[in-house]
């Protein structure tokens, strides 16, 4: 069963970002380190233990928003597309992703992952090393992806 939810709409309700909307249009703001509430992924997202650090949200002046996303060791995103696209930038550890009808690879810290609009994929931790990234996602209409099945022991072990 394919879910259209965005993103940011699993982490409003979680997250304040009253701050930010003030700051609309202010030529400079700075968002202090700590100042959002991080958040788990939601189960029927993630496989695993996922820790979602949301940093900015889409606004008026960037429809993009960004978040630092942890992956325990084992943990895995389920299978999505970004209407806009999306990039990865590996910070810490060893992970995987994977795009629809391609081999499994291997993401270190340092490797910056392009995620085209509308490409299937995942990403995730290995099984033996948390992995943490910077995603930075596009919107399109207020929306920044839609969540599909998730991805099975088998397709995640194929690596």
């Amino acid at each position: 069963m394919m879910k259209k939810t965005g993103f940011l709409a699993i982490l409003l309700p979680l997250v304040s970002l009253t701050s930010f909307a003030q700051q609309e249009n202010v030529s400079v703001y700075i968002a202090p380190a700590g100042s959002q509430n991080a958040v788990s992924g939601p189960a029927e997202n993630f496989t695993g233990r996922v820790r979602v650090d949301p940093l900015f949200p889409a606004d008026k002046t960037i429809n993009a928003s960004g978040a630092y996303v942890t992956f325990e060791p084992g943990a895995r995103s389920a299978w999505h597309t970004h209407p806009a696209g999306q990039r990865l930038i590996v910070t810490t550890g060893v992970g995987l992703t994977q795009q629809e009808g391609q081999p499994v690879q291997i993401i270190r810290a340092g490797d910056v992952v392009s995620c085209p609009p509308g490409v299937k994929h995942w990403h995730g931790a290995t099984p033996g090393s948390a992995m943490t990234h910077l995603a930075i996602t596009g919107t399109v209409a207020g929306k920044s992806v839609e969540w599909m099945e998730k991805v099975t022991d088998e397709q995640y072990h194929a690596h």
